[in-house]
């Protein structure tokens, strides 16, 4: 094996096992074989820092004949190909190359990547040589120019290392988690996947799906709470022209609190005592009554939930603000026309009372 081999074989094996270039180039000599169906070893990743880490890996033999297409199958083929050369070597390594010129010590036989992993391997050099192009843009159709020619193939460990990742990505509809081979699901996206369109369409579906079930979760915890004071919504009565209703009638005599009023502030539905609960709390009470009155500091309390988000992580925001939120979202501002909350939102005063309401060392 000489070193113009090199360029294809290291190919090959970004292709087949995932890893990437320099995790190849330290490919270890020694090897476990699992009952003649996979190949055992305990490769080199390096990362930033004098730190370095060792994984275990199992790679698929495969079947005979079909060497080049398993990750395992490749390695075995390459061990035994480079076993006579490797006698040559004073320290053992899975690399043992013949060079067209002796080294400093006069070998022709030896690691290339074992004093500098880059090796001057010269990749343009190779891809010219053999006139390899790279594939045209998909969209140009069938009708395209003379500036549409097939230009050369830009090379790189980097670049090969991403589209397999691409690849991997997209035959597996973008799960992320199934595709994460060499890297965490995080570096994956980050380093190789952040700009593949099928992979951000995943992930903007997962992030929509959590978004949906901690908001449903969210509002069920609200309709529980409500239904236990004896209701199963919200008493809300937008002001139109009509008679009055029975909920308007009680507004006399009810109490006003920080977003609503309470038709029976003497008599919780829980306790049957007078209420000592927090306002916060009136969004999942039955004798909590909304009207359009109330709907301008509502906008103004929604803005400030929005803003509390930047001072809460998710799950904290979600589990402290979650059923006020959803039940503002869901049983009050569908009761109201869309020129009713658009009015609300530009009369909306500077102060939400989500302060007041709040004690000190609660707020965040």
């Amino acid at each position: 094996m000489t070193r113009e081999d090199l360029y294809p074989l290291l190919a090959l094996f970004v292709l087949t096992t995932g890893w990437n270039l320099e995790v190849i180039k330290e490919l270890p000599v020694t090897y476990r074989l699992l009952e003649g169906r996979a190949v055992e070893l305990s490769v080199l990743k390096r990362r930033r820092g004098p730190g370095r880490w060792h994984n275990t890996v199992t790679w698929e033999i495969g079947v005979r004949g079909q060497e080049l297409h398993t990750p395992g199958g490749l390695y075995l083929l390459l061990h035994r190909l480079m076993a006579p050369a490797r006698r040559f070597l004073d320290t053992p390594s899975f690399w043992a190359v013949w060079h067209q010129s002796a080294d400093e010590d006069g070998r022709e036989c030896r690691n290339p990547f074992a004093k500098d992993l880059s090796a001057s391997l010269k990749w343009g050099r190779w891809v010219e040589r053999h006139q390899l192009t790279a594939d045209l843009p998909e969209h140009r159709g069938r009708n395209r120019g003379p500036e549409d020619a097939r230009q050369p193939l830009r090379l790189t460990g980097n670049r090969l290392k991403t589209s397999v990742d691409v690849r991997r990505t997209r035959q597996l509809g973008g799960h992320l988690p199934s595709a994460a081979r060499s890297n965490s699901t995080r570096v994956l996206f980050r380093n190789y996947l952040a700009g593949d369109q099928t992979t951000v369409d995943w992930a903007r579906e997962v992030v929509s799906d959590a978004l949906i079930d901690v908001e449903r979760a969210a509002y069920d915890s609200h309709r529980r709470a409500l239904a236990r004071t004896g209701r199963t919504e919200l008493q809300v009565s937008p002001q139109v022209r009509r008679p009055r209703t029975n909920i308007e009638a009680t507004l006399d005599d009810s109490t006003p609190t920080a977003w609503a009023s309470c038709s029976d502030h003497e008599h919780h539905p829980l306790t049957g005592r007078r209420c000592n609960v927090s306002f916060m709390d009136c969004f999942h009470c039955g004798n909590s009554v909304i009207t359009s009155d109330h709907l301008p500091r509502l906008m103004s309390l929604l803005d400030a939930l929005e803003e509390r988000r930047s001072k809460l992580s998710d799950a904290d925001w979600w589990q402290r603000y979650g059923s006020v939120w959803t039940a503002i979202r869901n049983d009050v501002l569908p009761k109201f026309s869309a020129a009713e909350v658009a009015t609300a939102h530009a009369q909306r005063p500077g102060d939400s009372l989500l302060d007041l309401v709040e004690p000190r060392w609660e707020q965040p």
